[in-house]
């Protein structure tokens, strides 16, 4: 394993700790503290060999909880900063969702328009009908559009094709040259294209691209300054861990410089701070009237291949929900992109969030990928459990 090699870095290297106090368990042992659980929680996921992970919880009393783990390069030897950057990836859906949702309290447009309506003879041919798929359709993954996004496999396919740059117009086509997975509404299926779709709305119904919505919706009020949408660039800002990519023994490539194929929904870079802070904002009711909020936490069932990933989970509109091991549910919507794999989670009253960051994807076999999605997920399961009796003791 890649962690062999390079070795963990000691904790006072990597590892930030506001304290709480612990408490007493019937039987008189000390219970782990939520900062103890949260670090243990880290060394665990860079014990799988991911180079580089930081966490962040965020208290119902505004305390922060932050713990790294590993190193943000292998070849240095650098520690990861609590305050790196990453690729938000698909986690940036949640940030389209919300757009649209402010759109249609506004009544500039309806969950029930139809993809025909805003954007005519588009989704079209091989049995694609855009008059028969709505704007929840697409928000929720359940109009049916193929995905055919490029993407690489193995080292070649990624220094091939890291610089490549796709137009939206490009990325439907090639989904459009696919029938359907299912008529709209009687399935589910992870949809990326939907995404773009739903951006080209945006555009469509307000005159101004899908980041220049969401910068002045969502991110200027909120304050969320480490928030960036980059464009085509293939860097990140400072600081920022490097990505890797684990394509297999003896194949762990350095995959943090390249452009996101489709830079309008691809290219925003966050914090574990501002990603804990918009998913408090949303889920606390500041960015969505309650009508909205409600329809956004309506959800369905995920399809039984992302069922092995997410047990128990659900889909609403761009909000995934998933249940907690001490009773309830939280919310919540992962990303994964360029060696960054990140999840988070957030009580349904927003009170008590948690953001995990890997800098590196283990996605050489679908065991170790869901080794990985299970360790992180334990992670945000204990982080938003924390306070509740453990039953363990």
């Amino acid at each position: 394993m890649p962690s062999t090699l390079h070795g963990r870095l000691a904790l006072a290297l990597g590892v930030i700790v506001l304290l709480v106090a612990a408490v007493a368990c019937a039987d008189g042992r000390p219970a782990e503290s939520a900062a103890d659980r949260l670090r243990s929680d880290t060394e665990a996921i860079h014990a799988l060999g991911i180079s580089g992970v930081q966490a962040r919880v965020i208290t119902p009393d505004g305390e922060q909880l932050v713990a790294t783990s590993g190193t943000a390069d292998r070849t240095t030897g650098r520690p990861v900063s609590p305050d790196g950057y990453f690729r938000m990836a698909s986690t940036a859906k949640t940030l389209v969702a919300t757009v649209v949702l402010q759109l249609a309290a506004e009544g500039t447009l309806t969950l029930d328009d139809t993809v025909e309506r805003w954007l005519p003879d588009v989704v079209r041919g091989n049995g694609n009908d855009g008059s028969l798929i709505t704007l929840r359709n697409l928000l929720q993954h359940t109009g049916g559009i193929h995905d055919d996004l490029p993407g690489y496999t193995t080292p070649d396919e990624y220094y091939r094709q890291r610089f490549d740059i796709y137009p939206p117009d490009q990325l439907i086509a090639r989904a459009m040259s696919h029938a359907p997975d299912f008529a709209p509404g009687a399935g589910w299926q992870y949809s990326n294209t939907g995404y773009i779709l739903l951006s080209m709305i945006i555009e469509r119904a307000t005159g101004r691209v899908a980041h220049e919505q969401i910068e002045s919706r969502i991110l200027t009020p909120l304050g969320l300054h480490g928030t960036h949408w980059l464009g085509p660039s293939p860097g990140l800002p400072e600081p920022h861990a490097r990505a890797y990519q684990f394509f297999g023994p003896g194949s762990e490539v350095d995959v943090t410089e390249q452009i996101p194929l489709e830079p309008e929904n691809l290219s925003w870079v966050t914090t574990t701070q501002d990603e804990n802070l918009f998913f408090r904002a949303l889920l606390g009711g500041r960015l969505l009237p309650p009508g909205q909020l409600a329809e956004m936490r309506r959800t369905v069932a995920v399809s039984d291949e992302l069922r092995t990933l997410w047990p128990g989970g659900r889909y609403g509109l761009g909000l995934a929900e998933r249940p907690l091991s001490c009773g309830g549910t939280y919310w919540s919507h992962e990303g994964g992109d360029a060696g960054y794999i990140t999840l988070n989670g957030v009580t349904g009253d927003g009170a008590r969030s948690a953001v995990v960051s890997m800098s590196e994807a283990l996605g050489d076999t679908s065991d170790h990928i869901r080794s990985q999605e299970s360790a992180a997920a334990t992670l945000i399961d204990h982080a938003l459990c924390a306070g509740h009796p453990d039953p363990a003791h």
